[in-house]
């Protein structure tokens, strides 16, 4: 472990605490700040030659600043003879933007991906992604880890029965029927229609909910359009009690306010892939870890060791 070296930007230094408290290995010294007009000063405070690096970056908001942030490491990095760089981003900014839904926009996600090669990385280690073909955008290795296993195991422990796994929208049926087969449970989803990229409304609901307690899985929370939109439309089908369970709280915008008026949601349940700050908190927020699931998958890349096992 001599020859492993994990920085962390100012996107999320707590995780990247709490994953070097798991590997028993120190975080180490960069200098990561501003200059007077805002642009991003980088400095290494200690020797990488020859060793293999990690950069715990997810690229939550502000995006623009913290993928800044990533791409200028890792040049410094590797103008500073690392052996190999690995991105760690559990969370994906621009994954939202995969393909050309629309005449004349961009696919942002590819260009990320681009970006990110091209200032250094050797690897990239994430976690949920929006659309699973990202992999695909980076000519480098990509590392998907899941967040069921961490959810799987908290809502066990609650012991829910008449479960029901609703996904909330025909996109995430994967991602729901991993779910519904790790607790036994049936599937349900939502039928929605898309008036805009921050709205939606729901039609109807594929599936037995009636009398049953839901829990909602999906891989990200903005504004909460969708989510809010959903829970409501449970209700009124003869759901019990309703939880939802979401890979990156992003909770921007009015997020927060429309938890708060939707008391039919029992529990938001997160993980802490992006930081919760203070004016984000929220009594019926549960925000889980994975840091220890990152940090196997570091040490398991770092050992030269098969990841794939941490994939399901």
């Amino acid at each position: 472990m001599d020859k492993l070296a994990i920085f962390s930007g100012n996107a999320h230094p707590g995780l990247a605490k709490n994953i070097c408290k798991y590997l028993k290995a120190k975080l180490s010294d960069a200098f990561v700040a501003r200059f007077s007009e805002g642009e991003i000063r980088v400095k290494i405070n200690e020797n990488v030659r020859g060793k293999d690096v990690f950069i715990i970056q997810p690229t939550c908001p502000p995006p623009n600043e913290n993928l800044m942030e990533l791409l200028i490491m890792c040049d410094a990095l590797r103008r500073s003879s690392a052996q190999r760089i690995t991105a760690v981003m559990p969370y994906f900014g621009y994954a939202r933007q995969d393909r050309k839904d629309q005449p004349r926009v961009p696919i942002a996600a590819k260009l990320v991906a681009n970006l990110i090669t091209t200032a250094g990385a050797n690897r990239v280690l994430t976690m949920d992604l929006h659309a699973g073909q990202i992999q695909g955008f980076f000519d480098i290795p990509v590392d998907h880890l899941f967040s069921v296993g961490v959810f799987t195991e908290y809502f066990k422990k609650l012991k829910i029965k008449d479960l029901v796994i609703v996904s909330p929208d025909v996109g995430g049926i994967k991602m729901a029927r991993a779910y519904a087969k790790r607790f036994e449970a049936g599937l349900a989803i939502i039928d929605k229609r898309r008036d805009s990229p921050e709205k939606t409304e729901a039609v109807h609901i594929l599936g037995e909910v009636k009398g049953k307690n839901a829990i909602i899985v999906d891989d990200l929370i903005a504004t909460g359009s969708s989510l809010f939109e959903g829970v409501g439309f449970l209700k009124r089908g003869g759901a019990k009690n309703i939880y939802a369970a979401i890979a990156h709280g992003v909770l921007s915008g009015p997020a927060i306010e429309r938890l708060d008026k939707c008391k039919e949601l029992k529990e938001l349940v997160i993980s802490d892939s992006i930081p919760l700050n203070s004016h984000k908190r929220h009594p019926r927020i549960k925000v889980l870890s994975v840091a220890d699931l990152l940090g196997e998958a570091i040490k398991r890349i770092h050992n030269e060791e098969s990841v794939s096992s941490l994939f399901d």
